[in-house]
């Protein structure tokens, strides 16, 4: 008899296969004018966190979003040597199971605790935040907060982050941001970059750093207006397809964003809230953050590599672990 959680599994693939198609009939969104109800389960609000009352300055950014699914108990019983925090949208459910089932499978480390996190906003279409709330009934990993789900609201999403693991898993050693695009070599980025053997870090953060500065052409993706941000330079930050930090920075980001202006970038606006802590990112050229042919011998030596498929996930990761054996 198939288990009651593959039976689930199954379920969830035949709803968000109906779901979808429901929605490639429907007519376009129309523009979110209100707050969203949905028969979704009990908010959960933050645990209060004594260590985030020593702010006495009014906050630009209260960030005064409720969890509206959330898992506060994952680290209560041990603390994670690893947390991956993973931006996705609603829709991506083949590439959150597509990194559930290779590099952000669980139990692949039997002498590590790793926990996988994605995180989500709010979506303007009920019927998908419906189906994410079966879907993290079944797998509990997944954390959204009750703004809306957006390009321009993934910096709101990673703030997210950093507040989930200040409040709920204060005491793992380190945290990554990622997306779900990524393939991120876990070997490397446990055994070679953070070594568990080692004194963990502390006010640490690393990643493939970028020195550049605002784009003013209007047409483009990155575009960044100068009211917004009137400097000809952004101070060093590291790609948001991937980055790595030492738990501590988690609480350090999240209190300093409350007193930072919101830019939509989120990995400048990461930026910007390391230069205010005096705190400088280690350039390390494993995280790579453009789409890279795949060579087994190539992926070997990186730890991230951006733009790939679900498909190409699980063939990446079969030849990687069927040929372990080879040498380079």
């Amino acid at each position: 008899m198939p288990s009651k959680v593959s039976c689930l599994y199954i379920l969830t693939v035949v709803c968000w296969a109906s779901a979808l198609w429901y929605l490639s009939l429907s007519r376009p969104t129309s523009t979110y004018v209100g707050h969203i109800s949905l028969p979704i389960r009990k908010t959960v609000k933050a645990a209060k966190n004594t260590t985030f009352s020593n702010i006495r300055t009014r906050p630009l950014n209260a960030h005064a979003y409720d969890f509206v699914i959330n898992e506060p108990d994952k680290c209560k019983d041990a603390a994670p040597f690893l947390v991956v925090l993973i931006s996705t949208t609603h829709k991506e459910f083949d590439a959150r199971q597509a990194i559930r089932e290779t590099w952000g499978d669980e139990s692949a480390f039997t002498d590590l605790r790793i926990l996988i996190i994605f995180l989500l906003g709010r979506n303007t279409e009920p019927v998908l935040n419906q189906m994410v709330e079966q879907e993290s009934q079944i797998f509990h990993d997944i954390v959204v907060e009750d703004f809306i789900d957006s390009y321009h609201n993934l910096t709101l999403k990673t703030i997210m982050g950093m507040r989930w693991v200040a409040t709920f898993c204060p005491k793992a050693q380190y945290v990554m941001k990622t997306d779900t695009d990524v393939f991120v070599n876990m070997d490397n980025l446990i055994y070679k970059l953070l070594k568990p053997s080692a004194k963990p870090r502390k006010r640490y953060f690393t990643g493939s750093v970028i020195h550049g500065g605002p784009i003013r052409d209007m047409r483009n993706k990155w575009y960044m207006s100068r009211d917004l941000y009137p400097e000809n330079k952004y101070p060093p930050f590291c790609s948001g397809t991937g980055y790595v930090f030492s738990s501590d920075m988690a609480e350090l980001i999240f209190k300093t964003s409350q007193h930072t202006r919101l830019l939509h970038l989120e990995d400048v606006y990461v930026g910007l809230c390391l230069r205010k802590l005096g705190i400088h990112p280690f350039q390390n050229t494993g995280f790579n953050h453009w789409k890279m042919a795949y060579s087994l011998c190539r992926y070997r030596r990186v730890i991230t590599v951006h733009q790939i498929s679900p498909d190409e996930m699980h063939r990446i990761w079969n030849d990687m672990f069927s040929k372990k054996h080879l040498k380079c």
